[in-house]
């Protein structure tokens, strides 16, 4: 009986104990009730304090955030399945904006936009979550863009260099090899400093995949983050996609690191935004395009930058990607793009029907900032490659109504023969810096011009290990100092020379 009564009145200190530390103040409670929900949309009254883009709970569990704020109610669109949200459900504030969580953890993970995992790999268990909209660097808080980011496309590389901190668009029609170019540099970031992020907008769940297998057999996949709002996701999670990569591609840059982030891609971003702004009633613009598009992404792609040395040095380099019809670069969209970013890589059709590949149209395509951060010894051999090429393509445009009679006519067209042969590169056969300059220096001197056509592809698949052995530390310290003296192009031509006599 006395082991009972003291069983009980150990019970009865410990309830005391925790009522007392249980606080009694009184809280307030912000709650809601949707008036109308349909396609993704939810119409709220009752919540006259929201904040723009605050995040909100609805009773069933589901998530939204406040996209457009009138003085009698709200719309919010909604993160999650709307099928349990009926009219008269509540709805209670957050106090908080969208977040994603972001941190070293979420390396080698698939993830969607709010931080959930996508690839069966358990909860992400980051420690720090930030807003998924953040403002974009100040001027004084940027430094020059002056590295280079190795894309090893030896077309982008030589003729369009990206430099640490640039937006380059990669427009182009449907199934031009867009994508393929952004994942090639994912790939080549194997052995870099760089993290990669790849953020798929609207894509197909299979093209997603395809592109997550092709990192993961190529790459490095454990320095990579997938941020995927497929097709079959929600409006909302599609139109926040965007910014939560950016986001999480900033805490590695404000880390002091470098970042890639690739957006795939931004037509369908804004498709998802003129739904999404038609729906909550925003005037329609050119093409039906709500004005503030050209807002939207112009406030995303600022935050690519190169950060100063007082703020760490880090840099985030931007690939977003754009598609066009019919080849049109004046449409809407493309415009607004391509006055955002400092650059654009646009691909052609007709040079992807051809087989030419990477089809990047070397005439309107164009880096504005990156040629700065070029490598130094890519830049010596690289300096007429564009204008030969582009005389190359005028002058095959005339011979087609006629026979070559003149000598110097004839050197040129064999010479822009070589270099299409070497700017058409295998996807997932990325070169290195010192591969690269071995070709352009090769050609250059003239080694190329006796080797024929169908031997120049086998040719750039063997270099790397012949130069290894042939030039030994020389080319490490060439792809890191960048010095190019004569002594060291003269034993890159003849080790080019060696390996063309020696290739069927």
């Amino acid at each position: 009986m006395s082991t009972s009564n003291s069983s009980a009145e150990e019970w009865l200190a410990r309830s005391r104990e925790k009522v007392s530390q249980t606080p009694l103040s009184p809280e307030a409670l912000s709650i809601g009730r949707v008036e109308q929900i349909a396609d993704g949309i939810a119409r709220i009254s009752g919540l006259p304090e929201v904040r723009l883009n605050e995040l909100l709970h609805f009773e069933g569990g589901q998530s939204g955030f406040a996209l457009t704020l009138d003085a009698d109610a709200i719309s919010a669109v909604l993160l999650d399945e709307s099928a349990a949200i009926e009219a008269g459900s509540s709805v209670s504030r957050t106090g908080e904006v969208v977040q994603v969580p972001v941190g070293p953890e979420l390396l080698g993970r698939v993830i969607d936009p709010l931080g959930r995992p996508l690839d069966g790999g358990g909860t992400v268990m980051a420690k720090t979550r930030h807003p998924v909209e953040r403002p974009a660097p100040a001027i004084i808080e940027r430094d020059l863009v002056a590295q280079q980011v190795e894309t090893g496309i030896l077309v982008v590389d030589a003729l369009f260099t990206l430099g640490r901190g640039q937006r380059e668009l990669i427009i182009g029609d449907r199934a031009t090899g867009k994508t393929a170019i952004a994942v090639d540099t994912i790939i080549n970031q194997k052995h870099s400093d760089i993290i990669s992020i790849y953020v798929a907008v609207g894509q197909r769940a299979t093209a997603v995949e395809r592109v997550i297998e092709a990192i993961k057999q190529y790459g490095a996949p454990e320095r990579c983050i997938f941020v995927v709002a497929s097709a079959a996701a929600s409006p909302g999670l599609q139109w926040i996609a965007p910014f939560a990569g950016f986001t999480i591609a900033e805490y590695f840059r404000d880390q002091g690191g470098h970042a890639l982030i690739v957006i795939d891609d931004l037509t369908k971003h804004a498709a998802t935004h003129r739904e999404l702004a038609l729906l909550t009633r925003e005037p329609p613009g050119r093409e039906a395009y709500p004005g503030d598009i050209f807002y939207l992404h112009a406030r995303l792609l600022e935050r690519a930058a190169k950060l100063s040395a007082e703020r760490g040095g880090g840099s985030l380099t931007a690939l977003p990607i754009a598609e066009t019809d019919a080849s049109n670069l004046s449409a809407y969209i493309p415009t607004n793009l391509i006055s955002i970013t400092d650059g654009q890589i646009v691909l052609n059709a007709q040079l992807f029907a051809a087989n030419q590949r990477p089809a990047v149209d070397v005439g309107l395509s164009v880096s504005r900032v990156g040629g700065k951060a070029q490598h130094p010894a890519l830049r010596q051999v690289s300096g007429r490659i564009r204008l030969d090429y582009s005389q190359f393509l005028e002058l095959e445009m005339f011979t087609r109504f006629g026979g070559i009679t003149d000598t110097r006519v004839k050197a040129q067209m064999l010479r822009g023969e070589r270099i299409r042969a070497l700017l058409t590169q295998p996807r997932f056969a990325t070169l290195r810096a010192v591969d690269e300059i071995a070709l352009l220096a090769a050609l250059g001197a003239g080694v190329l011009d006796d080797l024929p056509l169908t031997a120049i592809e086998a040719l750039r698949a063997r270099l790397p290990s012949h130069l290894d052995v042939e030039l030994g530390d020389a080319a490490k310290t060439l792809a890191k100092d960048g010095v190019l003296d004569e002594a060291l192009k003269n034993r890159l031509v003849t080790a080019v020379r060696l390996l063309a006599g020696m290739t069927p």
